[in-house]
């Protein structure tokens, strides 16, 4: 029987704020928490502020769960196992799995199952991935197709059974708990027709953004000479929006990224090494059916022009030889944007910065007013930044959340939380705890 305890792997965590306002069921669901995915497939809800394990989850034992999303912000949590590839026998006889992957998708207010899907190839295709985004079932495909669902559509016309955490059910000839080992939580969607289809488009590797008002999307041309090159389209009949075309000049390892702002103010984000550039999308003045993007505000990088650069140098026999190089945009002892979020009750864009100084990297955290883009605070952060780890970094009201990744799957978290001073009446950072590779220190 899996077991859960302090010393539990984690796979995968979200933050989880305390409501305001709300009227829940049970007193720890107004605390501050962290949801977290151990590598026993056991779903935690942990307090933001003690470490205590309010609640757990067992989820199944017929898949491997791995990732952890937002469906939607602080409301609706996706969970995403690995993908089914089959046994390396089952493989070599040639029998392929029809089902790809699972998606086990929970309400948070208050902490409830709405249910496991299942996706199948029979029923979707040669599909290559899938995703939950606002309520939206995304399929991928390698050929750069991608198909959008209604997922409450789905969840009425599939739905085999609804389950309640906690409580006794009957599946498949086997009696057990909802969510408690080693019954876990049966998968209850079972998609047995194609759905109707909401929306298609071909994009390189399936790269694809909606949002804005009205609605438009972001993807990048289905070949590889468009990287870097994103178009922004209207969503009612696909036409180009003016100066719809973005393409951030940058000579980087790392490609750019863009996406629609979070906020809802239907305004575009797009981050490259040593810029942010925020976009606004407005109607044409005298043609409301068409629309146009044009620059908002800029955030720039903290750099100092390399004074050596270009400089000539005098050989002993008294020849001038003329150096010329540049060094990449996200050059590792430049600084360079990593990671940009927003937090909507501060209404703060967090921006983080990294720098190589001698043999470790640097990072701070900066708080940008998300109107104008002025920088108001700077956070440096305590512990290193090795840029050959995977980071992330997640901000919501009072806490910062940095998760890095080394090497062999051994992950580390430093949970800062935000303090008000009552004798300087500013904010400053102190880190609240630890977790650093499979044992979580308070």
């Amino acid at each position: 029987m899996p077991k859960c305890s302090k010393s539990e792997k984690i796979e995968d965590a979200l933050l989880w704020e305390c409501p305001v306002g709300e009227m829940l069921p049970n007193p720890s669901d107004y605390k501050s928490s962290l949801i977290a995915l151990t590598a026993h497939n056991w779903l935690l809800r942990i307090s933001a502020a003690t470490g205590e394990i309010l609640e757990k989850i067992y989820l199944a034992s017929y898949c491997k769960f791995r990732y952890l999303s937002w469906d939607t912000p602080q409301e609706v949590i996706a969970v995403k196992s690995a993908q089914n590839k089959g046994s390396a026998l089952a493989r070599q006889a040639g029998i392929q799995q029809s089902v790809l992957l699972y998606l086990a998708v929970f309400r948070v207010l208050p902490f409830s199952l709405i249910g496991i899907l299942e996706i199948n190839k029979k029923i979707f295709g040669n599909v290559t991935d899938a995703t939950l985004s606002h309520g939206i079932l995304i399929v991928m495909y390698s050929s750069g197709l991608v198909r959008l669902y209604s997922f409450e559509a789905i969840t009425e016309q599939f739905m085999q059974q609804e389950l309640d955490l906690g409580c006794a059910c009957r599946w498949g000839g086997t009696t057990g708990t909802v969510g408690e080992a080693p019954f876990g939580i049966p998968c209850n969607i079972k998609i047995t027709d194609t759905p109707p289809l909401l929306f298609e488009v071909s994009s390189l590797e399936n790269a694809f953004q909606i949002g804005g008002h009205p609605w438009h999307y972001i993807i990048t041309p289905n070949k590889k000479k468009q990287r870097g090159v994103f178009h922004i389209c209207a969503l009612k009949d696909n036409s180009l929006a003016k100066n719809g075309i973005q393409e951030m000049e940058c000579c980087s390892l790392e490609s750019d990224w863009i996406y629609f702002h979070p906020d809802a103010s239907g305004r575009i984000i797009h981050v490259g090494p040593n810029q942010v550039k925020v976009l606004k999308l407005s109607e044409i003045e005298n043609n409301s059916a068409q629309h146009q993007i044009s620059e908002d505000f800029v955030i720039l990088a903290n750099r100092e022009k390399n004074k050596n650069e270009n400089l000539p140098t005098v050989t002993a026999s008294g020849r001038v030889v003329k150096k010329s190089f540049n060094l990449l945009d996200d050059d590792p002892e430049q600084e360079t944007f990593k990671i940009v979020d927003y937090e909507d009750e501060l209404d703060l864009l967090s921006v983080v910065a990294v720098t190589q100084i001698d043999a470790e990297g640097k990072a701070h955290l900066d708080f940008h007013c998300n109107e104008y883009g002025t920088l108001l605070k700077s956070i440096p952060l305590v512990e290193s930044w090795d840029v050959t780890y995977s980071h992330e970094v997640y901000f919501d009201r009072d806490l910062v959340l940095h998760i890095e990744q080394k090497p062999s799957r051994v992950f580390s978290c430093y949970v800062y939380q935000m303090v008000c001073d009552p004798g300087e009446e500013e904010e400053t950072i102190n880190r609240s705890y630890k977790k650093d590779g499979d044992n979580i220190k308070y």
